[in-house]
């Protein structure tokens, strides 16, 4: 393990919107809006493809960051820095979760919720 840090790209305001655009078009799907039985919403599944291509972009511009900077790139390396970083996070949600789940949820969902 290095101590050397990965350079962030600059900031890109451009791709803070698309993922609003995409935040959005999942929500507004899951909300299941209709009228007279047709689903207002559809776009839930562009929303997915577009954090899919954003988390592409992403990801290989930071391999193409790490092989300019250093001229070679590991992967290793690159999940350790991505566990350090949504690790952390997803122990807080899933501790928070518990309670309520516990509390909250008949059997057959609290099963599901274990999975």
């Amino acid at each position: 393990m290095t101590s050397d840090v990965i350079p962030k790209p600059d900031y890109r305001p451009d791709i803070d919107g698309l993922r609003a655009i995409a935040v959005v078009a999942v929500v507004l799907y899951h909300a299941e809006f209709a009228l007279n039985g047709l689903s207002l919403f559809q776009g839930g599944y562009f929303g997915v493809d577009v954090f899919f291509v954003i988390s592409g972009f992403l990801i290989t511009s930071l391999i193409l960051s790490e092989l300019a900077r250093s001229g070679s790139f590991s992967f290793l390396q690159f999940y350790e820095r991505r566990a350090r970083r949504l690790l952390p996070a997803l122990l807080v949600v899933i501790l928070a979760s518990m309670p309520f789940a516990w509390r909250l949820l008949v059997p057959s969902e609290l099963k599901d919720f274990s999975h």
